[in-house]
């Protein structure tokens, strides 16, 4: 194929309509995650099984109410991407729109052809590499824009249990403790909205590298280098590497730590005397999640260095604060936005309380 007809083919992938390319990020969520992977019946049998326990086994033992409506959905790598691309648009959405603003300015006539294939490149890549990493929805270390249902990763599960040595009955029940916890949580009337509007607007925040612009576009008048620079990993983080806020981005870290570590909190309570092997298993999560993800990527920045499913600090918080003035106290955590503890109050719950429990110093 002679450069004139390349250069035309990539012309007409990035001409694909509307701010977003989602079908350019299907197909690399679909090759980045692989083959498809079939399940066994029994397996899969045993992972229904488990839901419905959960289901039962988490209101009872933490008062945290769950959605009997949400069903268990059993995937591998490619179908957990594909189900989890959209959930991440509040990443894409607002960068988007901050191109589609730029209108008829040079940069603007750059970016009409190249902004919706550069968010659907970057969406698709992390879905995909998400889709390699995660055992369910509750380990992404970003929230989901709407409920996706028990979400079981089952090769990833099943390949984590046997990687650290662990007995996969155990394995497959404390995921489904947090999965069920986590849609729990998220499903409360404050907190989805809550995480997604922090997040985006930690991408709203980020500048533009004019630099980064200049050569994407002088790369649209070569196909060779058009092709490298597609090429490159974290497509996006170049193009808005100008900086973003970090206050809101501790913010949103913060919270999202708190979900987390709240959802581990409650996992604790309600397997009690089910799960023997809780602590090996949050040891080999803890290694699991400090090896994953280039923060190099789209979106790394972004993401919380997760401590789903691990002793981290939110759960150490939840742990302190029950401690000392009682679980009437934790919940009162999760009564609304203000409530929520500062990055500076993870360390001090103390000066939590003050802030949240003066009215009330001792509930419990």
């Amino acid at each position: 194929m002679t450069d004139r007809n390349l250069l035309d083919e990539l012309m007409k992938l990035l001409s694909r309509p509307g701010p977003v390319n989602w079908a350019l990020a299907e197909q690399l969520a679909g090759h980045v995650s692989g083959d498809p992977e079939p399940i066994d019946p029994w397996i899969a049998d045993e992972y229904l099984e488990l839901a419905r326990l959960v289901q039962l086994k988490v209101p009872a033992s933490t008062g945290l109410a769950t959605d009997p409506t949400l069903e268990p959905v059993l995937v591998g790598r490619k179908e957990w991407a594909r189900l989890h691309l959209r959930s991440f648009r509040y990443l894409v959405d607002p960068m988007a729109d901050r191109l589609d603003g730029m209108g008829s300015s040079p940069l603007g006539g750059l970016m009409k052809p190249l902004g919706p294939a550069l968010l659907g490149m970057n969406a698709g890549a992390l879905a995909g590499m998400l889709s390699t990493q995660a055992l369910g929805s509750f380990d992404t270390g970003l929230p989901a824009a709407e409920p996706v249902g028990f979400t079981f990763h089952i090769p990833n599960i099943e390949g984590f249990a046997s990687e650290h040595g662990l007995d996969p009955r155990q394995v497959r029940l404390w995921v489904a403790f947090h999965e069920s916890v986590h849609e729990a949580l998220l499903g409360q009337p404050w907190v989805r909205p809550h995480l997604i509007d922090l997040f985006g607007s930690v991408v709203s925040s980020m500048e533009l590298d004019a630099g980064a612009l200049g050569i994407w576009q002088e790369a649209l008048t070569d196909p060779a280098r058009l092709e490298e620079a597609f090429g490159q990993p974290g497509g996006m983080n170049a193009l808005f590497g100008g900086g973003m806020n970090e206050t809101l981005l501790e913010e949103a870290h913060t919270a999202m730590t708190m979900v987390e570590g709240y959802g581990a909190y409650l996992v604790e309570q309600a397997s009690a005397g089910l799960l023997p092997d809780l602590t090996n298993i949050r040891s080999a999560m803890a290694e699991h999640l400090a090896t994953r993800g280039d923060r190099s990527e789209f979106a790394g920045t972004l993401r919380t260095s997760s401590s789903a499913g691990v002793h981290g600090r939110g759960t150490e918080f939840c742990a302190e604060v029950g401690t000392r003035w009682g679980p009437a106290a934790v919940r009162r955590i999760w009564q609304g936005v203000d409530n929520l503890p500062s990055s500076q109050e993870l360390d001090d719950v103390t000066g939590w309380a003050a802030r949240v429990l003066l009215d009330d110093p001792f509930t419990g």
